[in-house]
């Protein structure tokens, strides 16, 4: 059958539908609402019913069947395939539901594999690895009669503050476009629909608190925080879109027609569906008061381009059946939303389904190859910050060494896991519930790890004041050969930790007593090895000074602390670099490596923005040469640098490097960054190795938005350089030419590399 038959077929159902039946699609519900809080004022907007009244006329979605409480996979399966088969069987059309769930460090279900969290992705600089994950994250979702996963989030960091810095990639656009369009693929690889979260601005929000008004210009929106979604509905091919909370400017984003229609329908040519994050057309009238009442909320979120409303439907069912029935809302995009969603139904092999066969039991959803990947992206995401030489550490093997082990993210298994693990997310609020797959702590991995005397210590714990273990640790520390002091975060929801949604901050100090208690075990004189487990970039400089060695882990997921063993021993070399500039103080913030010149230390003030550590650092057991950087000295606006570089293992052991391409525009129309990144590759080498990196860059990394509001690439000269973001290890001057570019969705995007 051809797609023109499938939307004659589509249509022909919509007009035989009645209002009612229309709406029904465009909503989910939710059978576990009323439970635990896991969505913002849920305890507010959210309302209970019973299922077979709210399915009588058919239903859109059924939201988070699996991921809300501690249910086994089998039984709520089974339970699935008969609510399906009741939708088939019960309603005139026969439709099933999309089932939707969070995936953002695997699916989020009992007893399923748990990843390391977005910024360890950006940490591997990664791509294919990440795509592998997303892969089995997808084949999971769809073993179990899942078809979308709310997943990845392509908002760019601006704000260390921000809670939700864990569940964010980078603050690179390029390089969060580029790992979450892998991501995608991987995902819908396996027959499951991604999608994009949040579209767009939520991470800018005002002094990195959740849900305040962002203040982006029209420049910073397109030339940052819109270039990831770009990549991903572009070239990932994304089937969904979730709007964002925010509020850019004074508007709402889920009433924004200019951008969820005219930007990414009219201009990007996004042919999906646009879903609403949970409660958002509520809060339209009840935080944004830009409607006077559910019914104007829902046409004004419907008009937008927001096709579905989640988690259930507060607003696009009564309030909006009257509207359209008072003649305020069109039926035609109630008509044109429905359409949308029957032809996503259709792309997942919904329409004509009858859920007649045997549900799924016995799936394993933490397999050894889940293991595999899981344990292989901690590995070359952990970035070795500094290091005087401790590391990687050995053990006496003339006598037995002590080893100290103290922190309160030592011995804390959920301290490997961000918010939207299901650890953290859900079971936080079932205590005694056990976990349901092996995860040790750091410090079991660690005594697995050596063949010396382990002892352990508290300290204290990651967000009290309490300093009453300070004593003990002392005590354990002094009679050590080392302290390996394991610090950080714990994440949750809504102010129940200091990482994750709703746990935003106003000092990038360690919480609590943590820094006092690395102080009292630097002053015993025994040497201390830092290991940071954290869901975002803290102020540490202290620590780089002061400290043998300190080490960064965001949120590792299950295998982290076998990789944090295997770094500190050695076994593991560590490759991955920092996807986040280490802040020098939350006085900085926001901050970004992607300022202007105008952004950086000067005269004009005392205060200094330099991070203690610069983003795309990290550093080794190896060292590694950059040299010969070859690029023709002229390049039309219109074409391709074609950079080429030799990287060497200048060092005794096999390493992996991340060759790093920057550029610097000199003079632009606009101001423009000081450092750039446009271009990577992972590259193994053997010790003495060497190979030729070809990095093919579309001229359009180098676009901007010019003062006409039009994005270009403008005629002139460029620095380009391979190193980190601060360090030029090797340099070329390049001249683009010809008249300048005008970029379209037909321009080239993505980097491509060739490694020799």
């Amino acid at each position: 059958m051809t797609s023109t038959q499938h939307s004659t077929d589509i249509a022909s159902i919509v007009a035989s539908m009645t209002l009612e039946e229309k709406l029904a699609q465009l909503v989910g519900f939710w059978q576990d609402e009323g439970g635990d809080v896991v969505a913002p004022l849920q305890g507010e907007v959210a309302h209970t019913g019973a299922l077979d009244q709210a399915v009588a006329l058919g239903l859109g979605h059924l939201t988070r069947v699996y991921g809300t409480s501690p249910v086994d996979a089998d039984a709520r399966a089974q339970w699935l395939w008969e609510q399906q088969r009741k939708l088939v069987t019960e309603t005139r059309h026969g439709i099933p539901a999309i089932v939707h769930e969070e995936c953002l460090t695997g699916l989020s279900a009992w007893k399923a594999a748990t990843y390391p969290a977005p910024l360890s992705w950006g940490a591997s600089f990664n791509p294919d690895l990440v795509a592998a994950m997303g892969a089995q994250i997808g084949e999971s979702m769809r073993s179990l009669g899942i078809h979308q996963g709310l997943a990845p989030v392509l908002d760019v960091v601006r704000d260390a503050r921000w809670g939700r810095v864990e569940e964010c990639i980078s603050e690179d656009p390029f390089l969060v476009g580029t790992i979450g369009t892998a991501y995608v693929q991987g995902v819908q690889s396996e027959g499951v629909h991604a999608t994009l979260k949040h579209f767009v601005g939520y991470s800018a929000s005002q002094a990195g608190r959740n849900f305040a008004p962002v203040h982006a210009g029209p420049r910073e929106l397109a030339d940052v925080l819109l270039i990831p979604f770009e990549m991903a509905v572009l070239d990932g091919k994304v089937r969904s879109v979730m709007h964002s909370y925010a509020e850019i400017d004074g508007v709402p984003v889920a009433a924004d027609e200019t951008l969820l229609t005219d930007l990414l329908r009219g201009t990007w040519g996004f042919d999906g569906v646009v879903v609403a994050d949970y409660f958002g057309v509520a809060f339209l009238q009840i935080l944004h008061h830009v409607a006077g009442d559910l019914g104007e909320a829902a046409g004004l979120a419907l008009r937008a381009g927001v096709d579905v409303e989640l988690p259930t439907g507060n607003a696009y069912l009564a309030p909006l059946a009257e509207a359209v029935r008072a003649g305020t809302v069109d039926e035609a995009l109630v008509d044109r939303a429905v359409l949308r969603i029957l032809a996503q139904k259709e792309e997942l092999g919904l329409l004509g389904a009858t859920f007649e066969d045997a549900p799924p039991a016995g799936v394993d959803l933490d397999s050894p190859e889940h293991r595999r990947v899981a344990r292989t992206l901690a590995e070359q995401s952990i970035v070795l910050v500094s290091n005087d030489g401790a590391l990687p550490f050995a053990p006496d093997e003339a006598v037995r060494t002590k080893i100290a082990v103290v922190g309160p993210n030592a011995d804390r298994p959920n301290a490997l896991f961000g918010c939207y693990s299901f650890a953290n997310h859900v079971l936080a609020q079932h205590p005694g519930t056990p976990m349901g797959f092996e995860a040790p702590s750091v410090r079991e991995a660690i005594a697995a790890e050596w063949d010396a005397d382990v002892t352990y210590a508290l300290g204290c714990d990651v967000a009290s004041a309490d300093t009453s273990g300070f004593e003990e640790a002392e005590r354990v520390t002094r009679d050590a050969d080392i302290a390996l002091v394991v610090v950080g975060d714990s994440a949750g929801l809504f102010g129940r930790a200091t990482s994750g949604e709703g746990c935003d901050t106003d000092s990038l100090e360690l919480p609590g007593v943590q820094r006092e208690l690395v102080e009292r075990l630097l002053a015993t004189g025994t040497p201390v090895v830092l290991v940071a487990v954290t869901g975002r970039p803290y102020a540490i400089a202290w620590a780089m000074e002061q400290c043998a060695a300190v080490v960064q882990a965001f949120f590792p997921g299950e295998e982290g602390a076998s990789a944090i063993a295997g770094v500190l021993s050695g076994r593991v070399n560590p490759s991955g670099k920092l996807p986040v500039s280490l802040p020098r103080s939350a006085g900085a913030q926001p901050y970004s490596y992607l300022h202007p010149t105008l952004g950086g230390d000067g005269e004009v003030s005392n205060l200094s923005t330099t991070p203690a550590s610069a983003f795309g650092t990290g550093l080794s057991y190896t060292t590694f040469a950059h040299t010969n950087l070859e690029v023709d000295a002229q390049i039309p606006c219109d074409g391709a640098i074609v950079a080429n570089v030799t990287v060497t293992n200048t060092g005794s052991r096999a390493g992996a490097d991340v060759v790093q391409l920057y550029g610097h525009d000199l003079v632009g129309s606009v101001t423009r960054p000081v450092a750039q990144l446009i271009g990577f590759a992972r590259v193994e080498l053997a010790a003495g190795e060497s190979r030729r990196v070809e990095l093919r860059v579309p001229t359009t990394r180098l676009a901007f938005t010019n003062r006409a509001g039009v994005r270009v690439v403008e005629s002139g000269t460029v620095d380009l350089w391979v190193g980190a973001s601060d360090s030029r290890d090797a340099e070329a001057r390049i001249e683009l030419t010809g008249p300048d570019y005008l970029v379209t969705v037909a321009s080239e995007r993505m980097t491509t590399v060739t490694v020799n």
